[in-house]
């Protein structure tokens, strides 16, 4: 009679370890991982902040329109796109390339996160930014000096969930990388399931080492994970206070009446402007 497979190991076999980054070809899917999760995860971030920025504090000509597009790339499941999605990568050449496999990524995964940026940033008060343009902003510059300091909670949050997505992705990155030159993580573990045979101890080592990176980022970032979350319910009133707590305009636009870029301005009884 064998243990019950709920009981602890009798002894540590470390060289599961071992052998599971030989048999895996870690050295190769680590690599691939690494380079793909750092390249989509920021780019995608900041491609997602920009148009979230911009549809919901820009006046556009269909702005309304497009917001609702971007909505409706949320409610589309990619596998019911993985036919189309392989027949329009390999008709760019992109089967088996690292581009190949990020420009999808990118399409579904930024819907999601201009969505959540969205609802942030419209409960940032329309005065600050107003402000902020009446002294000569630029939108670029209330973006990136206004914007992005208040919202780092909400980036943190998506970056930890689109990190872990983007590392565990397993379907799109069957199809579309083919050569074992090219796979991730997810792909090397079925090198550890064969039709006649598993090995379990090895297996079990490979998706520790596997999941370790995403564990690593979650306990780096998890302080801002729930902040991050519940941000876009801040109602205008406790934005506000937020943004004067950080003292983010006075940083972001220093002027000459102690930090602060305005001076109230009044009219005599001539009708001369004079500073108060």
């Amino acid at each position: 009679m064998g243990s019950s497979a709920f009981a602890p190991p009798t002894s540590l076999e470390w060289r599961n370890f071992s052998g599971a980054w030989a048999r895996g070809h870690f050295s190769t899917t680590v690599f691939n991982s690494a380079v793909i999760t750092l390249v989509k995860v920021p780019l995608g971030l900041m491609i997602s902040a920009m148009a979230a920025y911009a549809l919901s504090r820009i006046r556009l000509l269909a702005g309304r329109a497009i917001f609702l597009l971007v909505l409706f790339g949320t409610m589309l499941p990619f596998q019911v796109m993985l036919a189309p999605l392989f027949t329009l990568v390999n008709s760019f050449g992109l089967i088996n390339t690292k581009v190949g496999i990020i420009l999808p990524y990118l399409a579904f995964g930024v819907p999601y996160q201009v969505f959540i940026l969205h609802g942030f940033f419209s409960e940032v008060p329309k005065e600050l930014s107003e402000a902020a343009l009446v002294d000569g902003a630029s939108h670029f510059t209330i973006f990136r000096r206004i914007f992005l300091p208040i919202s780092l909670p909400v980036l943190a949050a998506l970056l930890i969930l689109d990190f872990v997505a983007t590392w565990n992705e397993f379907a799109m990155a069957l199809v579309i990388l083919q050569d074992n030159s090219t796979w991730t993580l997810p792909l090397g573990l079925m090198s550890f399931q064969s039709q006649f045979q598993s090995d379990y101890g090895q297996l079990n080592a490979a998706i520790v080492m596997t999941v370790l990176p995403a564990t690593v980022v979650y306990l780096i970032f998890q302080r801002y994970f729930v902040s991050g979350l519940t941000s876009g319910a801040i109602k205008e009133s406790g934005m506000a206070a937020e943004v004067e707590k950080w003292g983010l305009f006075e940083a972001a636009f220093p002027g000459p009446k102690d930090g602060n870029p305005f001076v109230d301005v009044t009219l005599d009884v001539s009708g001369a402007k004079t500073a108060a």
